[in-house]
């Protein structure tokens, strides 16, 4: 009688048994995140330094519109706290942009971050001394959003300088990737930490403790001196000619464009604490780390994003996924399916982060790169406070349903016909990029 069968071998051959591992390896190392950058210690303290900091400014940002909606129980004056941060991103990213092509990249991260960790330190006591000052409160978040601004465009001009250029798209994966975990356990920290007495300033003070992190990296980086044959004074004639190059080149301007329409329109932080109170009993914390855990998901599966060359088409898909995303969280009525959807849009905007900054580290040369980096920050620091007020007002005119959904809308309209339009940028290969770059580095 023969032996009963099952679906499963009972006794497959051992000789397979090799080749089903180097399989899965395969698999394994053409998805997952790509860590080759690691091996350089610069880089990996750095990122290290990064992703510390960046659980504690997360709750600070937590805690800074809580604690205004809390003073005045206005989604408007929650988007103002947005637009009180976005002259000084605009201005010192510009600015701070042409500096860090003058000036060693180096101490102008250094300085600019402690410049930041004094103002979370100033955020602590206004909130011991229970000042209730909104005004105060947004003088504040204008003077750490410029040091912020400052750090940022040295900071992104110093990868292409550490990093080989083949790991450019790796080395941003893991910096958003780590940024996103911060994202996501600072919210939720926050989220506890803001129902607790004197809530505010326990965020407040471990960011400042946090931050210490960031110091120590920047310290410990070597230096990084602007290139002899480069060299150009910080001036507003520098900064201008930065703005000329972006205007000659269509690819820049659309992946400006295209980050703008998806921040300016589609992004709904501000409606989070009038939503969480009016939906779901005030728990704002999950509302503030959806977007973040969905990016440091696809960002554990992001071995692919550096393969991929035609990254301007790319860049448009992943921006029409993320507002789409995002119109639909903004109708679910459960908590769980809004934080899903919300996770789903954060794993688009990771792809099209990814895609922005890559494009403009190895599209401009290493003369212009602090100033890329400049208005990179302005534009992405700057374009999410712009959607705050954007969000505020039209749900103060109207439902922040209403606000939340045809934001959503209207970005996947405007991303897709501007993507139509531009042919250069939807047919943009990165190889010939990274071929002309090298050839200028020669």
């Amino acid at each position: 009688m023969s032996e009963p069968t099952t679906g499963l071998d009972a006794n497959p051959d051992p000789a397979e048994a090799p080749e089903q591992a180097r399989r899965l390896r395969g698999l394994l190392g053409r998805h997952a995140v790509d860590t080759r950058p690691l091996a350089i210690a610069p880089y990996r303290r750095l990122l290290i330094g990064q992703g510390t900091s960046f659980i504690g400014s997360m709750l600070t940002q937590v805690a800074v519109p809580v604690q205004v909606y809390a003073i005045t129980r206005s989604s408007l004056y929650v988007g103002f706290v947005g637009l009180a941060g976005l002259l000084p991103i605009v201005v010192f990213g510009l600015y701070g942009g042409a500096i860090a092509d003058a000036v060693d990249r180096r101490r102008l991260y250094l300085f600019s971050s402690l410049g930041g960790w004094v103002v979370t330190l100033a955020l602590f006591c206004q909130t011991l001394l229970e000042l209730d000052d909104v005004g105060l409160i947004l003088a504040l978040v204008m003077v750490q959003s410029g040091m912020f601004a400052v750090a940022s465009s040295a900071r992104g001009a110093i990868i292409p300088r550490i990093v080989e250029l083949d790991l450019v798209p790796a080395a941003n994966t893991l910096n958003f990737t780590v940024s996103n975990v911060g994202q996501v356990i600072g919210p939720l920290i926050a989220g506890v930490l803001v129902g607790l007495n004197h809530g505010f300033a326990y965020a407040y003070g471990i960011d400042a403790v946090l931050f210490t992190a960031a110091l120590y990296s920047a310290l410990r980086l070597p230096d990084i001196p602007p290139l002899a044959d480069v060299r150009e004074q910080p001036s507003m004639h520098a900064v201008a000619e930065g703005l000329r190059f972006i205007a000659k080149n269509p690819i820049l301007i659309m992946s400006f464009l295209v980050d703008i329409a998806a921040m300016v329109l589609a992004m709904p932080r501000s409606l989070f604490p009038a939503v969480a109170d009016l939906r779901f009993g005030g728990n704002v914390g999950p509302l503030y780390a959806a977007i973040a855990m969905g990016a440091v998901l696809a960002g554990l599966s992001s071995g692919w994003i550096g393969r991929v060359r035609r990254q301007g088409r790319a860049l448009v898909v992943a921006i029409a996924g993320w507002g789409a995303a995002v119109a639909l969280s903004g109708l679910a009525q459960q908590l769980w399916l809004v934080v899903a959807l919300l996770a789903l849009a954060g794993a688009a905007d990771l792809v099209s982060a990814v895609y922005r900054q890559t494009i403009l580290q190895t599209y401009a040369p290493d003369a212009m790169r602090g100033r890329m980096q400049g208005v990179f920050i302005a534009v992405v620091a700057g374009g999410p406070r712009l959607g705050d007020v954007r969000a505020g007002a039209t749900a103060a005119v109207s439902t922040p349903e209403f606000s939340w959904v045809a934001g959503g809308v209207g970005c996947v309209a405007v991303v897709i016909v501007a993507g139509y339009l531009v042919r250069p940028f939807w047919r943009y290969d990165a190889r010939v990029a990274e071929a002309a770059a090298e050839a200028a580095a020669r």
